[in-house]
């Protein structure tokens, strides 16, 4: 254990929080300043996670509730093609996003005299989007399996595990299994390297973990194990179908397909549940947000309200209508 790694916990905390208010992140007297801040420090592969998990809200998922309420898909099979691809572009984002994620913090920890020169503001960038080639890249074959269909057991054009077993094999072991492995690896540094930062603190006071670096740590590595979580029954029975497709395909029951897809799917929801949980930044920002709606809400019902209250005040004040001439005559004769 070096000197370099200790020092590093000694330095102000980088914020890993998935930034959906930049307030979260360090301000700067320019926004220009403050962007190039967060991709330095690599908050920007968090706000990459953040649109991974956004895409399937845009259009993959109101899909699924039309289908759901139209008993079967009726938008064709353009469509179908593109909220399977969209639901792909999601799922391998997160899991490529969460990966590089594991592999940023390994280096900010373990290689702290290199983490300057490896991400870089160009870097970065580049490696972000490197992260999103990848990602079509991976999904472009699935046009030409044919894998992309609707599958009425979960109303939704997704990714047919029955089609090709030596695919579905692929896709289990470069999308799922080789991501956990390398991600797996990064943590487990990370925290021998925690613990022995922490040991060492007894011995030598001027060395000190700090304990924003701990929850930040802390903060990334549920959101992985959350994703295993989620996703290992659904690849677990992708695997089970391309070893033996035969035999297994038939024997899965089907509440248990329709229970680990939508589990996996639904981990697209925790990522901001476990930010705003786990991190006092979106706690403050949340809270904000909440207040801000709140209190908008609040000011256009009683702008309204004062509006109407108005108009009827000025009814009722309003004076009588002006007596024409056979009103006169009438009051007259009745007198």
């Amino acid at each position: 254990m070096n000197r370099s790694v200790c020092r590093r916990f000694e330095q102000p905390s980088t914020r890993c929080d998935r930034p959906l208010i930049l307030e979260a992140s360090r301000p700067s007297p320019k926004i220009a300043d403050q962007l190039k801040y967060m991709v330095i420090q690599g908050n920007v592969f968090v706000v990459s996670l953040a649109f991974a998990d956004l895409v399937v809200a845009f259009y993959p998922y109101p899909l699924v509730l039309y289908a759901l309420f139209h008993d079967g898909w009726a938008l064709g099979n353009t469509q179908c093609m593109v909220s399977g691809f969209l639901m792909g572009l999601s799922v391998i984002g997160s899991i490529f996003n969460i990966t590089g994620i594991a592999v940023n913090r390994y280096c900010y920890i373990c290689h702290s005299f290199s983490y300057s020169r490896l991400y870089s503001y160009r870097n970065t960038l580049l490696f972000v989007a490197l992260i999103w080639v990848l990602t079509v890249l991976a999904i472009i074959p699935n046009f030409f399996v044919g894998s992309l269909r609707y599958d009425p057991r979960v109303y939704s054009c997704t990714f047919a595990q029955n089609v090709s077993s030596s695919y579905t094999a692929a896709v289990v072991v470069v999308h799922f299994l080789v991501p956990i492995a390398v991600v797996t690896f990064c943590y487990l540094r990370i925290w021998v390297l925690v613990i022995q930062v922490r040991r060492k603190v007894k011995t030598e006071e001027s060395l000190r973990l700090r304990p924003s670096d701990l929850r930040n740590f802390i903060t990334m590595f549920v959101v992985f194990v959350l994703f295993a979580i989620c996703w290992a029954p659904l690849n677990l029975i992708g695997l089970a179908v391309a070893i033996d497709p035969s035999r297994v395909a038939h024997r899965i029951p089907e509440w248990l397909f329709v229970v680990s897809y939508f589990m996996a799917y639904f981990n697209s929801c925790l990522n901001a549940i476990i930010y705003g949980l786990l991190n006092r930044n979106f706690r403050n920002e949340y809270k904000r947000i909440v207040t801000s709606v709140w209190v908008t809400r609040l000011f256009v019902t009683e702008t309204s309200r004062a509006a109407t209250d108005a108009r009827s005040m000025r009814s009722k004040q309003s004076p009588p209508p002006p007596l024409n001439n056979n009103d006169s005559v009438r009051d007259r004769t009745n007198k």
